[in-house]
């Protein structure tokens, strides 16, 4: 766990020109707010910035690689890509949680493995990548580590989570997969769902989503999240 960024790199093939700007975009805001003394930036204007770079590089490759589809069917496609549960699953396999710099109170309360966290990391290390080396360098990371996953389903990348889950729990075994609407607020055009996938006894993951769908395979982002951390301890 921790700061060991120079494994991190050689894992991603990668060397920061500037440390400095790979160690802030692992830096959570809770570990400047105790480390006030000897650390001032957290990652979070990073990923402001890598937000907007990933939009870039994504929507050039969709451009570029799927010259038939529509603007709107581009526009779905790389909403798909660029979504939270999308960026945890690349996240985690990068074990990128594992070099988070956190607070006490957050590791505590499993801040490593929070898919929001995740998602904000792997956005803030984009950020860092860019500034170090230029858009080139950011193609080439992702050419190597997301575009390979990126394919068209016709409908989003998303539906792919919940097939993920399904090959993974039956690799380890005979275990089964429920899903479950536990919850359903707001008036009928503005619909949210929570979901809640188990395995056996076991919850693995919960989802949001303005459809039941939607909302389950959120859950099956966040159990993927949840299973890879476990096996990477």
């Amino acid at each position: 766990m921790g700061s060991d960024l120079r494994k991190l790199e050689k894992q991603l093939g990668v060397a920061f020109r500037n440390q400095e700007l790979l160690r802030q975009a692992f830096t959570h805001s809770s570990y400047v707010n105790e480390h006030r003394m000897t650390v001032s930036k957290d990652n979070e204007r990073l990923e402001f910035l890598g937000d907007a770079v990933l939009e870039l590089t994504v929507s050039e490759f969709l451009y570029a690689k799927y010259p038939e589809r529509s603007e709107g069917e581009l526009t779905k496609q790389r909403a798909s890509i660029v979504c939270e549960p999308s960026l945890v699953t690349h996240a985690v396999a990068l074990s990128f949680g594992d070099f988070v710099l956190l607070g006490k109170g957050e590791e505590m309360t499993g801040g490593r493995s929070r898919p929001a966290l995740l998602a904000d990391v792997f956005e803030a290390f984009i950020g860092a990548l860019y500034l170090d080396q230029g858009l080139a360098a950011v193609q080439t990371f992702l050419r190597a580590h997301m575009f390979p996953h990126i394919y068209w389903e016709g409908k989003s990348q998303m539906a792919d989570y919940k097939t993920q889950l399904q090959e993974l729990v039956q690799q380890q075994g005979s275990a089964s997969l429920e899903y479950r609407i536990v919850d359903e607020r707001g008036p009928a055009h503005e619909k949210q769902f929570l979901a809640e996938v188990w395995m056996d006894e076991r919850l693995l993951g919960q989802g949001n989503g303005r459809s039941k769908k939607e909302a389950e395979q959120e859950a099956a982002a966040k159990a993927l999240s949840q299973l890879g951390k476990g096996a990477d301890a």
